[in-house]
């Protein structure tokens, strides 16, 4: 089964479906799903997550599109919520932090205020 993404007029997925496989009864399903709700339709690949295929496949849109990811018409990938004002979009389609996580072990959590990590305390 494949999945459908509907996109509102501002780029931004609403809603994601489980349709019909592409190539099954000679239908462009984007257009029909599309046409259907009224809406633009695009197909998503749960498989591909940082523009990387899970099962090494050819990634699909750059990520499997979700509920507030915003669809990038001219590049034709779907990318996740900013999560803070300072983090940048890399060549995969995801977001990351200015300052890089640290590679100890131990948890940290991103403190945007200080543009910095911070250690988790538990």
């Amino acid at each position: 089964m494949a999945h459908y993404a509907f996109i509102d007029e501002f780029n931004r997925v609403l809603e994601v479906i489980v349709g019909k496989d592409e190539g099954t009864e000679n239908t462009d399903w984007e257009q029909w799903y599309g046409d259907f709700r009224g809406m633009t339709c695009k197909r998503t690949s749960y498989n591909t997550i940082a523009n990387q295929h899970r099962e090494g496949g050819t990634p699909y849109r750059g990520n499997f599109a979700s509920i507030g990811f915003m669809y990038d018409s001219e590049n034709d990938v779907f990318i996740p919520p900013k999560p803070y004002p300072s983090w940048v979009l890399n060549s995969s389609w995801i977001w990351e932090a200015p300052v890089a996580y640290p590679d100890d072990g131990s948890v940290y959590v991103w403190n945007e205020n200080k543009q910095s990590w911070e250690l988790l305390v538990e």
